[in-house]
């Protein structure tokens, strides 16, 4: 029999020290698991927004971390939303076109679209205006017990004389196009459809002469656009 490095004797205390050690070492592994657990579950709690504060975390707190519960709050989850915003976006536009190249591309327009004026004549070339000036008249508005005006701008200005056969028609018809709102009520207000608010758009100018339509500047945009014309009023005539 001899001692051993513990002061011990025998086999059977060198069996149990091997036992004993081998026990300490995986309690302590165990332990350092368990620390570690606690410490992933602290941040995944911290990114989903849960506090840890409770007993049952051994004490554990989120504000030794970097990933604390007020930072994840106010900066990571924020962010993330955003990102999550900006794809789904972005998904979204690279789906679907919603923008076209203009003015190359043009989109399509409502036979009800309002835009430059203009007026037409009959197959025959004849005017169709007859200068009743119902597209600028006065009129008695016996709903409100008031006067008011078919043109609410008074943008419209008609002179108008007697041709030898009886009929009417317009010696001047101006339109000042700066004080157009595009209501449409000269066009509603007209009998014959003589003036209209055709389908261009692209009428800009560079002075404010140029936007002071007279009767020929009318009846050259009648003429250029008078296809599209009769096929909208077409399309509306049962809706007028």
């Amino acid at each position: 029999m001899r001692k051993n490095g513990l002061g011990l004797v025998g086999p059977g205390w060198t069996v149990i020290v091997v036992v004993v050690g081998f026990t300490a070492i995986a309690q302590m592994a165990a332990i350092l698991a368990r620390k570690s657990l606690f410490a992933l579950r602290a941040r995944q709690l911290a990114v989903s927004g849960q506090g840890l504060h409770s007993s049952q975390y051994h004490g554990l707190r989120l504000s030794a971390h970097s990933y604390s519960t007020k930072r994840g709050l106010s900066f990571l989850l924020p962010s993330l939303r955003r990102m999550k915003k900006e794809s789904n976006l972005q998904r979204k536009f690279q789906r679907i076109g919603v923008l076209i190249n203009y003015p190359f591309e043009k989109g399509p327009l409502s036979p009800r679209f309002r835009g430059e004026h203009a007026l037409r004549r009959y197959p025959t070339g004849e005017e169709r205006c007859i200068a009743c000036k119902l597209c600028e008249a006065l009129y008695v508005d016996v709903t409100k017990c008031s006067l008011s005006l078919i043109c609410p701008a008074q943008a419209i200005t008609i002179e108008a004389e007697e041709r030898e056969d009886g009929s009417r028609r317009t010696t001047r018809y101006d339109i000042d196009m700066t004080k157009c709102i595009y209501c449409g009520f000269c066009q509603e207000a007209c009998p014959v459809d003589a003036i209209v608010e055709g389908p261009n758009f692209e009428f800009a100018t560079e002075t404010h002469e140029e936007l002071l339509y007279d009767k020929e500047k009318l009846l050259e945009n009648g003429d250029r656009w008078e296809t599209e014309i009769a096929e909208n009023l077409r399309s509306e005539s049962l809706y007028r």
